[in-house]
């Protein structure tokens, strides 16, 4: 057991490793200049203070040092758990930007990614033994599975919030109200959330139950499960081993999908303008804010290795030969 998470340990630490340090490129690959960006946004007509700011924050970002030199201090400053300095809302910490951001995508992410997973294997293994169910559920599944989230996204906004005004199209909450602890603003928060959800949870709900359909009809065919019912052994039975069993490969395939789901998050975001880490994303893109889109993808790429991390242990305490297999490398 302890071989076994110390070497999945090693791996998530060496992809830890790389992701941050590709995110550490990516931003300096990016075509334009921040701090020009900056000092345009000031609109300062004299040559010299022109060149006196930009002097300024090329020297207060550190972006006048050598590339090994800013790689270096990135890594210091991460370990300090300083993200740096925020271009665009100068001079607001990233650490706080990205704070305001995170509840918003994680209450997004989080209910839609386990809801679709516990409800599509649901119907997709009642489907699977049941044809007027299968008949309905398949062709639905296919057709959201197929769907990209954004254009889910645009569908619903346009059906339930522009031609039926159920819910709005845009934002967090509603503008004339202010963030406080209150039922009624809870109502509205919950309102707005309503459609970026919808859009998350209708197409991974397709590709689980699907999937789950699949696998239950491979176990019901299988040996153990003929051998079950010659044995006389109950049907509910047997589709309980069978569930049990299809269930294993939807869980390795919620580990494998978490970075396209959290992909299809920001992206819906970006699309209700909802102030997630998307937005967060588009806004650090669209203005030069390199440590801003440092923040926002270190923050995603460790959401995504822990939740993976979880899944492992989860696997490993559902599947009785991962147990078993751990037992005998170490015997």
């Amino acid at each position: 057991m302890r071989r076994y998470f110390g070497r999945k340990l090693l791996i998530y630490g060496l992809t830890f490793f790389v992701a941050v340090t590709v995110n550490w490129m990516i931003p300096r690959f990016m075509p334009g200049d921040p701090v020009a960006s900056m000092v345009a946004r000031a609109n300062v007509s004299q040559p010299a203070a022109v060149e006196a700011m930009r002097a300024y924050y090329t020297s207060l970002f550190g972006l006048d040092q050598p590339l090994i030199t800013q790689y270096l201090n990135f890594w210091g400053a991460l370990f300090r758990g300083d993200f740096g300095i925020s271009i665009w809302l100068f001079p607001t910490p990233v650490s706080a930007v990205i704070g305001g951001a995170v509840p918003y995508t994680l209450a997004l992410i989080v209910p839609s990614v386990l809801l679709s997973w516990v409800v599509g294997n649901r119907f997709g293994a009642y489907a699977a033994r049941r044809k007027l169910l299968d008949n309905t559920v398949l062709p639905v599944g296919y057709i959201l599975t197929a769907m990209p989230y954004m254009w889910l996204a645009v569908l619903l906004a346009w059906a339930l919030g522009v031609i039926a005004g159920l819910f709005p199209v845009a934002g967090g909450y509603s503008f004339s109200m202010r963030p406080t602890w209150s039922w009624a603003f809870l109502l509205d928060l919950l309102h707005h959330w309503t459609l970026p959800f919808l859009s998350l949870f209708l197409v991974a709900l397709g590709g689980w139950a699907i999937g789950m359909r699949n696998m239950i009809i491979y176990e019901l065919e299988s040996d153990y499960s003929a051998y079950l019912s010659a044995l006389g052994a109950p049907a509910r039975l047997i589709r309980r081993y069978a569930f049990r069993n299809a269930v294993l490969p939807q869980i390795t395939g919620l580990a494998l999908q978490l970075g396209v789901l959290v992909a299809g998050a920001l992206v819906t975001e970006i699309v209700f303008a909802y102030p997630g880490l998307g937005s967060l994303i588009l806004k650090a893109i669209q203005n030069k804010d390199f440590f801003l889109l440092q923040g926002t993808f270190l923050f995603i790429v460790l959401g995504v290795l822990i939740a993976n991390f979880i899944i492992d242990i989860v696997y490993v305490v559902v599947d009785p030969r991962t147990r078993a297999g751990m037992a005998g490398a170490q015997a």
